[in-house]
């Protein structure tokens, strides 16, 4: 089968389809047909690198991608629940996924069904950063009524968290740039703020949380922002996000600063689906590409320039 992986180091990494075997599914998994991925920054932040090292010891690459979504073509020995011929939709964590590829192992744990109103390219978009924001929500103890903000409202994460939010009944505010106040106003968002404007302040009212979906403003940088008690969630990534979390927690306590790792599981996935059913959630994609372009893909998302997510549309619509 054909799948993408990336090729070199730092500037040099190319990113292309090569031949692969076709994988096997273990007890808990479904083989699915792909129908669609999406591009993550960990792709290219980290398994590229990764990659890059594994061919100069000469061990294989690993294959891109942890978003899936397609149709079930073969099961494992445990899997319950589905069937052949499922449409459904994943992710796990660890990083040979594999899913932008023609066939995908997915482990049924970490999965659901595919949203009856989304296309299949609506549906690759969502689990790493539908559930990190659902996540990041959670443990930022949003609720009704809660005032939240939200730190780059308009990219993958944060066009689902700006959404999320308003689902939950929270006031939401959400942070972006100028080419993008009208996006996330149409997502929900009760106020926005303009990054880009010299000296830019955010509304005198405090905040019962900060979401930091792009793990770039440390506590120190939003503690005015918040209420005495408000909590500040980070999407965690990499180790300037890292370095920021183990210093908030000195200096703020465990309480008030607290990060999220995506933990896919298919209640989350299910959760998300329902609310995509209830027309309460929608996928923002902000450019979709050939599997023969997936090197195109991954420019666009490293461009830092998405509004939403990149799709790689595996199997041809």
């Amino acid at each position: 089968m054909k799948a993408a992986t990336s090729l070199g180091l730092g500037g040099s990494t190319r990113f292309e389809l090569r031949d692969f075997a076709r994988p096997e599914p273990r007890a808990h998994e479904v083989l699915v047909e792909v129908h669609a991925s999406s591009v993550n920054p960990k792709d290219w932040k980290y398994i590229t690198v990764l990659n890059g090292l594994m061919r100069r010891v000469g061990l294989p690459p690993f294959v891109l991608g942890d978003d899936v979504a397609g149709v079930v073509v073969e099961k494992g020995a445990k899997v319950v629940g589905f069937e052949m011929g499922d449409a459904v939709y994943g992710m796990s964590i660890y990083p040979n996924t594999g899913a932008i590829a023609q066939y995908a192992r997915l482990d049924t744990r970490r999965a659901a069904r595919k949203p009856s109103n989304l296309s299949f390219s609506e549906a690759a978009a969502m689990p790493l950063a539908g559930l990190t924001a659902l996540q990041a929500l959670r443990a930022a103890e949003i609720r009704a009524g809660s005032r939240v903000l939200i730190l780059g409202a308009s990219g993958g994460v944060g066009t689902f968290a700006t959404q999320i939010a308003k689902a939950f009944g929270a006031e939401v505010a959400g942070l972006c740039s100028t080419k993008n106040l009208e996006l996330v106003r149409t997502l929900g968002a009760d106020e926005v703020i303009d990054y880009t404007q010299p000296n830019f302040t955010v509304p005198e009212r405090k905040f019962d949380a900060v979401f930091d979906a792009v793990s770039r403003y440390p506590m120190s940088a939003c503690a005015s922002w918040l209420k005495p008690e408000g909590i500040h969630v980070s999407a965690l990534d990499g180790v300037g996000g890292a370095v920021n979390l183990l210093r908030d927690k000195v200096a703020y306590g465990h309480r008030r600063a607290r990060f999220v790792f995506v933990a896919p599981n298919s209640r989350d996935l299910s959760t998300l689906g329902t609310l995509c059913e209830e027309g309460k959630l929608k996928p923002v994609i902000d450019s979709e590409y050939a599997f023969d372009d997936v090197g195109d893909a991954f420019a666009r998302s490293r461009s830092g320039r998405s509004r939403g997510k990149v799709i790689v549309n595996v199997k041809p619509r």
